[in-house]
């Protein structure tokens, strides 16, 4: 498999990347609205350089817009169970306009509350689960989100895809600076990275799936093609991958990961699956010198040489972004140029 430098590459400026995406978007039958909710999804991944959640995910978008897999039309339906809970249904839509419909009565309901949690169903790909609950931190709240997908990580000891690779994403609010991100997959990468690798014509480090007969891969298109992905840190990860799995699709009454159609083909009706998001007021708990013991803590963190914190990286990149811009396989603009165009 050829290396990344031979794949010929193109720059694009990060407001090229959100007219570029907003007109494939809309050109597939996707409603300004939502085409606007999932843009600064795609734009906000390309800044912090995940790649996987950026413009290598808008042709399968389209492609789900166009054949009525994802409902681009699609209006999401919020209602309040209970005082802390918040629902909405993504209605075979979009996940991210259901989300941002969500979040504003999830920020009334914690900050009245102290915890509240917005349960989103009948959903999609959500994009970086960091981008969401970064935008709850903000809002001054201490947040978790967990999100299903299409089965590909097997049980321990097992062999048959159970669980999707399940992410599950943190976020603090910091005074004065941008809230601390953690964002991981229940698996050792998240199963769009192999597609980036893929489409770079990259080989993938052996570690990260599994051929359809069980035996580690360095071939994406192996891994892809009814391959299952490695669990972070074994039995851990798919205790992870369970514990993802009731709250992002078990309790907002979603598709299972085993019951969702895949995320990556035309085939089946809509995935179906669930985001789940807790939001939690710091300030009736954590006390007046909460923001001075948070800082002490980070620190010991920071000042030990070759030790970062979460969501460093993608900090760093989107100060890199904002200067350089966008670097993507030339090969995938001509093929989003081609569907923003109409063809």
């Amino acid at each position: 498999m050829s290396a990344a430098s031979s794949v010929p590459m193109t720059c694009l400026s990060l407001k090229e990347v959100e007219d570029l995406t907003f007109r494939a978007l809309t050109a597939c039958g996707v409603s300004p609205a939502n085409a606007l909710s999932v843009t600064a999804s795609v734009v906000a991944a390309e800044a912090e350089g995940v790649h996987s959640h950026g413009l290598a995910r808008l042709p399968t978008y389209c492609a789900h817009a166009k054949v009525g897999k994802i409902d681009g039309k699609a209006m999401p339906e919020l209602t309040r169970p209970r005082p802390g809970l918040v629902r909405v249904d993504a209605r075979d839509g979009f996940a991210h306009p259901a989300i941002d419909l969500g979040l504003p009565a999830l920020f009334e309901a914690a900050k009245t509350q102290g915890i509240a949690a917005l349960a989103v169903t009948n959903s999609y790909n959500c994009g970086v689960v960091g981008y969401h609950v970064e935008r709850i931190a903000k809002a001054g709240l201490m947040a978790l989100g967990f999100v299903n997908a299409p089965a590909s990580i097997a049980p321990v000891g097992g062999t048959k895809p159970v669980f999707g690779t399940n992410p599950v994403a943190f976020a603090v609010p910091r005074s004065g600076e941008d809230p601390l991100v953690l964002d991981q997959s229940s698996s050792v990468i998240a199963k769009s990275e192999i597609v980036v690798h893929q489409q770079r014509g990259q080989k993938i480090p052996l570690g990260w799936a599994l051929d359809r007969n069980g035996n580690p891969t360095d071939d994406p298109a192996a891994a892809l093609d009814g391959g299952t992905m490695v669990p972070s840190g074994g039995h851990k990860g798919a205790g992870l991958a369970l514990i993802v799995e009731l709250f992002a699709a078990w309790i907002t009454g979603a598709n299972l990961s085993i019951d969702a159609s895949s995320f990556a083909d035309n085939a089946g009706g809509s995935p179906r699956t669930g985001q789940f998001f807790i939001a939690v007021d710091p300030g009736p708990l954590a006390g007046p010198d909460a923001a001075a013991r948070l800082a002490h803590l980070f620190a010991a963190i920071v000042e030990q040489e070759g030790a970062r914190l979460p969501g460093s990286r993608r900090a760093a990149a989107r100060r890199q972004t904002a200067d350089a811009g966008v670097r993507i396989p030339a090969i995938l603009k001509d093929r989003l140029d081609t569907i923003a165009a109409g063809a």
